[in-house]
């Protein structure tokens, strides 16, 4: 069977991946082989000839020394080290495809893999507020086949949403309350794990930011760094580690799983009824201004409106972290 051909389009390490199939090819070695050699699994040598994975220097010197090909590789990774890091949005949508387990602490927005088509186009009519649509359905329908992932049993994936993402209201109440529930739904069915870090724990290690980890069964975990309009994979073992810890820190100073998912659909009541209220209004607007007389419920929304929105925009009650202090109890 003739070996896949290699996209060499997406980055610079894929051309090295090519390269390095070539030397491996010309000594009739096998991915495994290789690995094997190198104490690695063939699948993490496939994924350096994809480009999927950064060749580190450490593994450019094993490789030279076994294909024989003359210092490439370590060169290729020295040049490769000085030069300024290029989005790499892309790789990690790879990456992820393989991953056997996604942990992420989102800062802002909701992770695109539990978005719902509504907040997707939300998110992404918000950061591009003047692109064509066009534009907007190009970037969209990577988003909807990344949700697609959690139809299949892997990967497991461990979430915690900063309470400004469950604030943040984007699209409007119809849109939050729907994504919400969504999120929900996929905890209360295990499908995912869920956590909220409520504003009452204060700092913590991500608090520049967002951060994803990507672990595989047959590789060495990835993290990912998530900024304005592009993204950093990093793969060194000591920051990675470092990365891992600040996910664990983050996790203990959420909510639990249970009062998340709680709070989550407090919070999805919440805009559910901001949103019967902009609709019951809208409703009542239009009557009067058709002359028409809106029907017994309508009209007493409509003028109870004031009074909804108050015990709306007030929010619903919290579970308390439990290293929170109750300063109506304080003496």
């Amino acid at each position: 069977m003739q070996p896949k051909p290699l996209d060499t389009a997406p980055s610079v390490h894929a051309l090295i991946g090519a390269e390095l199939r070539y030397h491996r090819e010309k000594k009739e070695m096998s991915q495994s082989e290789v690995g094997r050699l190198l104490f690695l699994t063939g699948a993490f040598i496939g994924m350096l000839e994809s480009g999927t994975r950064r060749m580190r220097p450490e593994i450019a010197l094993k490789l030279d020394e076994l294909l024989d090909s003359g210092g490439y590789f370590f060169r290729a990774c020295t040049a490769l080290k000085d030069l300024p890091q290029p989005d790499q949005s892309a790789e990690a949508i790879k990456a992820e495809q393989r991953a056997k387990r996604i942990q992420e602490y989102a800062s802002q927005h909701i992770p695109s893999i539990l978005q719902t088509a509504a907040y997707a186009q939300a998110v992404l009519h918000s950061g591009l507020p003047t692109a064509a649509e066009e534009a907007i359905n190009e970037l969209f329908m990577p988003v909807l086949e990344r949700s697609k992932m959690l139809q299949h049993p892997e990967p497991t994936v461990w979430t915690v949403l900063d309470e400004a993402v469950l604030q943040r209201m984007i699209g409007g109440p119809a849109v939050m309350a729907e994504a919400l529930r969504h999120i929900a739904d996929l905890g209360r069915r295990r499908r995912i794990v869920v956590q909220v870090l409520p504003f009452a724990a204060g700092g913590h290690p991500a608090i520049d930011g967002a951060l994803k980890l990507i672990a595989f069964s047959d590789a060495p975990t990835l993290a990912y760094l998530k900024c304005f309009a592009s993204g950093q994979l990093v793969d060194d073992p000591v920051a990675v580690a470092q990365y891992e810890f600040a996910f664990s820190l983050i996790g203990a100073s959420a909510l639990s799983p249970s009062d998340s998912l709680d709070l989550i659909e407090s919070m999805t009541k919440h805009y559910e009824l901001k949103s019967r209220r902009t609709h019951s209004l809208c409703v009542s607007l239009l009557c009067k201004s058709e002359h028409i007389e809106p029907d017994p419920l309508t009209a007493t929304l409509a003028d109870q409106h004031t009074t909804v929105l108050s015990a709306a925009e007030r929010g619903p009650e919290r579970p308390r972290n439990a290293g929170s202090v109750d300063h109506g109890d304080a003496k």
